[in-house]
């Protein structure tokens, strides 16, 4: 490859490893004999020499789902910027699924993961941290303390989210939930069924399904758009903006006006949201931001191995819109 481009092969390894020490004349010379050689880097024996792969791993819950995606696109924003490739592989809420892509990337020798957990159990992943692979969680946050996380306060929005139907009036409240061992979900849901005990003639009703996707959320909508009127709910909380978006076509669908006869209220304010049927109130997490906080603790762990595990906890925020005025 050198004597093919007619430099040092000191020059060669710049190329791959540091091309910022090249000049922009060397790595078009160096870059047309590697096009002319079709030449490949041996992945395993860079690794070998430089101690790193310059890959990080993300797993992530759903990559259908725009908050992920949202979520992978800002992670690898920032690790492109410090120079590293990203890895994506979504579990589909599968603990089995997350596992393999984990045990795969600490196999590969990957620089660190990004996690977004499937569920509470924590201590696989803890483990890999204390074997030397740097680990920071998305959207939930370690009990022990002993894995670096950025998260949202949950709680918090499903007060919001809850509050803000109370106060425009609504009083039969439907909290369209995932499964039980879906955390954030269930801190939202606690944060709303405290909002409405200290509601006077305040109902809350809480429907559970495996998915919060817009097939199940068209579901939920038909079945509310099959109730009598004095045993629908007026108001559904759901549970994101997928599942929400879903309930509002069905419930279009089935002759019910929204927000006049059910309010709606979603979680997340994924791009979609504001550009629904009906535009959709929801609950902003600031996806974006939490995917570059996330890479950023993570390019520290790299850099600095064995530093203190920290934790950014970033506010939700109510966006108003039409579906839930």
């Amino acid at each position: 490859m050198a004597r093919h481009a007619g430099v040092s092969a000191a020059t060669v390894s710049n190329f791959f490893n540091w091309p910022d020490k090249l000049s922009d004349r060397m790595k078009e010379r160096v870059g047309a004999a590697v096009d002319a050689l079709g030449f490949v880097p041996n992945m395993p024996a860079r690794q070998l020499r430089r101690q790193h792969s310059g890959i990080v791993g993300l797993s992530v819950v759903n990559a259908s789902n725009p908050f992920f995606a949202g979520l992978a696109t800002a992670v690898e924003q920032v690790a492109e910027d410090a120079g590293l490739s990203v890895v994506v592989g979504s579990s589909h809420e599968s603990p089995v699924q997350q596992e393999k892509f984990l045990t795969l990337f600490e196999q590969l020798r990957f620089d660190g993961v990004v996690v977004t957990p499937t569920d509470d159990e924590l201590e696989p992943l803890r483990r890999r941290r204390d074997r030397g692979t740097p680990v920071v969680l998305v959207d939930h946050e370690d009990p022990d303390g002993r894995l670096s996380s950025v998260s949202l306060d949950h709680r918090e929005g499903g007060r919001l989210g809850a509050r803000h139907l109370v106060d425009s009036g609504r009083r039969r409240l439907l909290f369209a939930a995932g499964h039980e061992g879906v955390r954030q979900v269930a801190r939202r849901l606690e944060g709303c069924r405290e909002v409405v005990a200290a509601a006077e003639g305040v109902h809350l009703e809480v429907v559970r399904s495996e998915d919060l996707d817009l097939t199940v959320g068209e579901e939920t909508g038909t079945w509310i758009a099959s109730l009598d009127a004095d045993e629908r709910p007026d108001a559904v909380f759901a549970g994101n903006d997928l599942h929400a978006i879903g309930l509002v076509g069905a419930l279009l669908a089935g002759g019910l006006r929204v927000p006049e006869d059910v309010a709606v209220l979603g979680y997340d304010d994924i791009p979609f949201a504001a550009r629904a049927s009906v535009p959709l109130t929801t609950v902003r997490q600031p996806i974006a931001e939490m995917g570059r906080a996330a890479a950023r603790l993570l390019l520290d762990e790299i850099r600095t191995p064995g530093s203190a595990p920290r934790d950014v906890v970033f506010p939700p925020e109510l966006v108003v819109r039409a579906s839930a005025p």
